[in-house]
């Protein structure tokens, strides 16, 4: 087994006024060599949007985008004419493939947005785009981990062009479970949105991370008002 540690604070940060943003691997203004991605994740940003401010139009291609927002509405435009809003227990999910245009603006004039926007690269290039969007509240199972996005077009939970598996996890009592990867060769990101948890051994709290990889399963403790997020990906 190899692992990492990322402590919340080693993430690179921007503080553009209307957006303050801490970033897990190098991405715009922030460059570190030896925090380039995980396997194929590209993208953890850690984004809080001011009230009324946001991305505006800009493109993608080649990447699969997933946006969770923890707390606020995030509302959604792009060029495959979809518009909407994503709210605080929902999860959206862009493949960017042949290329993709949106805009991302906090909905509320008076409240900020704060979300994760997690970027893989696909295991195939210039698919055509989609755009799905789904309630969390459907797919969750309090104190255990349940899948959010599976590379399964017929799962229960959104779906990528990537042999990748992401489980998110809500505690209101300690727990303890094995983590099994779910294809060989995969590593696992993992990363504590809330609380605090001892993954293989390592003591994670609030927004810090641990990477693992070369090993077929690790083991997960977690206190009380505990929120995880498992990010398995090609490494």
């Amino acid at each position: 087994m190899k692992k990492i540690f990322h402590s919340s604070n080693s993430r690179g940060e921007a503080d553009h006024g209307w957006l303050k943003a801490k970033h897990s691997f190098s991405f715009a203004n922030y460059f570190n060599p030896e925090r380039i991605q995980f396997g194929a994740l590209r993208v953890l940003n850690d984004d809080i949007i001011a009230p009324g401010r946001g991305f505006g139009t800009h493109p993608h291609d080649n990447m699969e985008i997933i946006t969770i927002p923890l707390d606020g509405s995030l509302e959604h435009k792009d060029s495959m004419e979809n518009v909407g809003v994503i709210e605080k227990d929902e999860i959206q999910v862009m493949s960017a493939g042949t290329g993709v245009s949106h805009s991302e603006y906090n909905k509320s004039k008076e409240k900020p947005v704060s979300l994760l926007q997690i970027w893989i690269f696909p295991k195939e290039q210039n698919v055509t785009p989609r755009y799905d969007q789904k309630n969390l509240k459907e797919l969750q199972k309090m104190n255990s981990l349940y899948p959010i996005v599976t590379p399964n077009k017929s799962g229960t939970g959104m779906w990528i062009h990537q042999d990748a598996w992401l489980h998110m996890g809500n505690f209101n009592k300690p727990a303890s479970f094995e983590y099994k990867i779910n294809k060989k060769g995969n590593g696992v990101y993992t990363f504590v949105i809330e609380g605090r948890a001892k993954i293989s051994e390592n003591i994670l709290g609030k927004r810090d991370a641990l990477g693992i990889w070369d090993t077929e399963d690790f083991n997960i403790y977690v206190d009380k008002s505990t929120k995880l997020l498992l990010i398995e990906v090609p490494h």
